[in-house]
C-alpha cells in the first residue's frame, strides 16, 4: 500500500488494512511511505504500532529543492509522489523477489505510481478515502474538460450533472482545482489524476451502499465493466489525532460571528476554536503558534462560561462525537469528520471551507437530510451571527431536529450492519476483494 503524503491519507489506509486483515489474516501488507522530511512523532507512533501482520518502508526522502514554492496542498502531495517514483520500484521488486505480492493499493494522489504497478504486471487498485459522490465527479471531469471552453471550466458551465445525482451541482460548489485556470498546475494536476482512475483494475471506497445508493449503483454499472468498485465504509479512526485533526480555519471577523451565534443560540456547546486566517485551509500542512482565544471578542469567554467550553486549537473529535450528550456537530465536511458523525449519529450543521468540501456538504443536506446549512450573508460573504443560532436551533428543537436526528440515527444503525453483520454490504464487498486477491 502506497498513501499519499501526509496523516490523514496514512490514517485511513492502515484502518482499511486492518480491516481487511481482521477478516483475511492470511494476507500481509506493507505500507511505502514517501517522504518529503522526517517522518512525524504521529506518524511514528502509528507505524510503530502496526500489527503483526503490517510491517512499512519509509522509502528515502525527496529533495525540498526539486518543488515549487507555494504549491496548493493537492499538487505539493502529487509532486512529492512522482519525486519518490524510482524509490517506490526499487522497494516494490525487492517485495516481488523476496514474496508473492498480490497487488499494489494506492491513494487518489499517489496514480502517478501506476505505472510501476503495470511495469512489474501487478494488480492495481485505488483506495479512495473520501465518498462515492466526489468519485463519480471525477471520473466525469476529463469528459466536461473536453468539451469546456479554452479559458475556463467556470465559464464553460452553470451547472454540472453528476452520474448517480438526481439535481445538477452548481459550478461554485465542485472541488477547489476545479475552478483554478485550466493552464495552472493546480487544475493540470487534478486532471491528471482524474484521466488514470478508470485505469485501475478496481476501486476500494470509503463509503457504504445505504449512504450513497444510488451513485454507487451507477459506478458499478456503468459501461467501464473492467472498474471494480467496492464500498467497504464505513472506516473511520478508532481515536483522535491531533495532527490528522488540524481542519480549516475562518477569518477573524467570521471567528466572530460564530462566536455570538453560538451566545445567541442559548444552547450548550464545546467550540475547538483556531487562530482566523483569510485562506481557509492554511492549517492542513502547518499548525498555527498563535493563542486562538486572544481573537475573541472582549467578554465573550466570561459571559458563557457557564454554558459553554471554549478550547483552543484541538480536541479528541472521535471521543467526542462518540458521547452520548452530544446534539449536533458544527462541521467543515471532510469526508472523515462526516463518516465519524454519521457512525455516531450525530446531526449535523454543515460548514464547507475548502476542498470538496462543499459537495458533501450538499450530499448531507439536499440527498440525506441529516445536516442544516446557515445561509452566507450575500454582501459580507460571511455567515452573520442570527444564522448562526438559528442553524443550532433547528438541529436542536422541534419538529426539524426530530427528522433529521430520525434519519441520522438509520444510517448510523445502517453503517454497523453493513461492518459487522456477516450479509452487509461492506463485508460482502470486502470479502469479495479478498477473493479476488487469492
Amino acid at each position: 500500500m502506497f498513501p499519499s503524503p501526509g496523516l490523514s491519507h496514512l490514517i485511513p489506509l492502515v484502518e482499511f488494512a486492518k480491516l481487511l486483515l481482521q477478516q483475511h489474516n492470511e494476507f500481509t501488507v506493507t505500507f511505502l511511505i514517501p517522504s518529503l522530511g522526517p517522518l512525524t512523532p504521529s506518524m511514528e507512533s502509528i507505524l510503530n504500532t502496526l500489527p503483526p501482520n503490517m510491517n512499512f518502508t519509509v522509502l528515502p526522502q525527496i529533495n525540498i529543492e526539486d518543488l515549487p514554492q507555494n504549491l496548493e496542498p493537492a499538487t505539493q502531495m502529487k509532486l512529492i509522489v512522482k519525486h519518490s517514483i524510482p524509490f517506490l520500484q526499487e522497494a516494490v521488486k525487492s517485495l516481488v523477489s523476496k514474496t508473492h505480492l498480490v497487488a499494489l493499493v494506492l491513494c487518489m494522489f499517489s496514480t502517478d505510481a501506476l505505472e510501476v504497478a503495470k511495469q512489474l504486471n501487478l494488480s492495481s487498485y485505488l483506495f479512495f478515502s473520501s465518498g462515492a459522490v466526489l468519485f463519480s465527479f471525477l471520473l466525469t471531469l476529463p469528459k466536461l474538460d473536453e468539451s469546456a471552453s479554452s479559458q475556463f471550466l467556470e465559464s464553460s458551465y452553470e451547472t454540472v450533472n453528476v452520474p448517480g445525482v438526481s439535481f445538477p451541482f452548481h459550478v461554485k460548489d465542485l472541488p477547489d482545482p476545479v475552478l483554478y485556470e485550466r493552464s495552472s498546475d493546480t487544475y493540470t494536476s487534478l486532471l491528471d489524476v482524474c484521466q488514470k482512475l478508470s485505469l485501475f483494475d478496481g476501486v476500494i471506497m470509503n463509503t457504504f451502499t445505504d449512504l450513497e445508493p444510488e451513485i454507487i449503483r451507477v459506478l458499478q454499472e456503468s459501461e467501464n465493466k473492467k472498474l471494480c468498485v467496492y464500498p467497504v465504509g464505513p472506516i473511520i479512526r478508532n481515536e483522535s489525532n491531533s495532527e490528522a485533526n488540524i481542519g480549516g480555519t475562518l477569518t477573524h471577523e467570521q471567528l466572530n460571528e460564530l462566536a455570538f451565534g453560538l451566545e445567541l443560540s442559548g444552547h450548550k456547546f464545546l467550540w475547538v476554536v483556531r487562530a482566523p486566517s483569510k485562506h481557509s485551509s492554511s492549517a492542513y500542512f502547518s499548525g498555527q503558534k498563535d493563542d486562538p482565544l486572544e481573537y475573541l471578542a472582549n467578554g465573550f469567554l466570561e459571559r458563557t462560561k457557564e454554558n459553554g467550553l471554549v478550547v483552543p486549537s484541538w480536541a479528541p473529535q472521535v471521543e467526542v462525537l462518540g458521547h452520548g450528550s452530544v446534539g449536533g456537530f458544527l462541521s467543515h465536511c471532510g469526508w472523515s469528520s462526516s463518516l465519524e458523525s454519521v457512525v455516531n449519529g450525530v446531526p449535523m450543521i454543515a460548514w464547507p471551507l475548502f476542498a470538496e468540501q462543499t459537495m458533501n456538504a450538499k450530499l448531507l443536506t439536499d440527498v440525506l437530510k441529516v445536516a442544516v446549512r446557515p445561509k452566507v450573508d450575500d454582501e459580507s460573504g460571511i455567515v452573520k451571527r442570527e444564522e448562526v443560532g438559528k442553524s443550532v436551533k433547528r438541529i436542536m428543537e422541534g419538529d426539524e431536529s426530530l427528522e433529521i436526528n430520525k434519519r441520522m440515527n438509520e444510517l448510523s444503525d445502517a453503517a454497523a450492519a453493513t461492518v459487522l453483520s456477516d450479509h452487509g454490504s461492506s463485508r460482502k464487498a470486502l470479502s469479495a476483494l479478498a477473493l479476488k486477491w487469492h
